[in-house]
């Protein structure tokens, strides 16, 4: 090989290498969460039929057989009731399992008959499972203080309903809080009566409690929040109530990652029905220290496909599932240093949605003059 042609080859691997360098120096680790009601009440109790359409033991074992292929670093699941050991026979040879709370049903409780309106089961129907090279800590398992529907209004009463809380420390050292949880539900025939504003209350009463727990926690670390939330945008106010007003107290910024990615920052408004059938009740919501480490959604998946065994879904739940990267450079969205005012006169702010925002309270921005980009601390 003549000289010259050396020199050229030995140039462009190095900038081949400085190049690669520069793209890894802005892209953390990756990791990614899923959330899964899996339909665990049992198919019947004694002689009645409670959830006889679930799946069963056949369909746990299918759905414990998806989420193994599936591969997940993270995988958040509630009504985890009945058929527990049918799904963690699956799950324990790539994961840790947290502490089942127990099943739903006559054997081992101490039922009062004569005040079976005072019974409730101790189970949460929660479980979080996470890879084994993966350090994950429980630490807090909390009941909702209000609930609505004892023999009635999807029976919400009758099991301790409620949300679990998780220090997760990544194979690359990133830290985050993880939060799984599963709130009141509404019938669709109380729905369609007008008779859903006691589970509409109850359900807004908890996001109220996760919110006051998430501003306890909430420093320098990402929070995760996913689970059955039974909360759609238009029926229940999630974004004025948990999102607008964690994003006002200027501690943090939430979004929801389906509304980022899939909606483009768009929420769906006032109505009953999901945006097009898209929306789900189940939600991964992520939250942006104002300082410390951040994350990225890269991703999220709604599963109407792969969900199946002879063309019906194996739950009544799609799995909803998302990536996330760690932006170890400190910006979210756009590259960008960050700065502590307000905006330039040539200045436009928008929020991490990308929103533009015209009267902004305290809180993280992004500030745009031109091309330039820049984060901003609004106090």
């Amino acid at each position: 090989m003549k000289r010259n042609k050396r020199w050229m080859l030995t140039a462009v691997l190095f900038l081949c290498c400085c190049l690669t360098g520069f793209a890894g120096d802005d892209v953390g680790e990756q990791f990614s969460i899923a959330t899964l009601n899996v339909d665990g009440l049992p198919q019947k109790i004694l002689m009645l039929k409670i959830n006889a359409d679930g799946p069963g033991n056949a369909g746990t074992a299918r759905i414990g057989k998806y989420l193994v292929k599936q591969d997940y670093d993270l995988v958040m699941m509630q009504e985890d009731f009945n058929y527990h050991d049918v799904l963690a026979v699956w799950m324990e040879d790539n994961y840790k399992l947290d502490e089942w709370s127990g099943n739903v049903g006559i054997e081992g409780q101490k039922i009062d008959l004569l005040h079976l309106q005072n019974h409730r089961f101790a189970c949460d129907g929660l479980m979080a499972c996470w890879k084994n090279d993966l350090q994950v800590t429980p630490a807090a398992r909390t009941p909702w203080k209000q609930n609505f529907g004892k023999f009635s209004h999807a029976n919400d009463e009758m099991v301790t309903k409620g949300f679990r809380r998780y220090d997760v420390t990544l194979k690359g050292g990133t830290r985050l809080v993880v939060y799984n949880m599963h709130m009141d539900a509404t019938l669709d025939e109380d729905e369609a009566e007008n008779k859903a504003g006691k589970d509409h209350d109850a359900r807004m009463a908890q996001w109220a409690q996760l919110k006051e727990d998430v501003l306890e926690q909430l420093g320098t670390l990402p929070i995760v929040i996913v689970g059955d939330m039974n909360s759609i945008y238009g029926r229940d106010e999630v974004k004025q109530e948990f999102i607008d007003a964690i994003n006002e107290s200027g501690r943090g910024q939430v979004a929801d990652v389906w509304v980022e990615l899939v909606q483009k920052g768009v929420y769906p408004g006032t109505t009953t029905e999901a945006t097009a059938g898209e929306e789900t009740l189940d939600k991964i919501l992520y939250i942006n220290p104002v300082t410390g480490t951040k994350i990225q959604p890269v991703s999220i998946t709604i599963d109407r496909q792969g969900y199946l065994h002879e063309d019906k879904a194996l739950g009544d739940h799609w799995p909803v599932a998302a990536t996330f990267k760690v932006v170890t450079d400190g910006t979210v969205g756009i590259g960008a240093t960050q700065h502590e005012n307000t905006a330039t006169s040539d200045e436009k702010l928008y929020d991490l949605n990308g929103r533009q925002v015209n009267e902004p309270r305290s809180g993280l921005y992004i500030g745009k003059n031109g091309e330039k980009a820049d984060k901003r601390i609004i106090k």
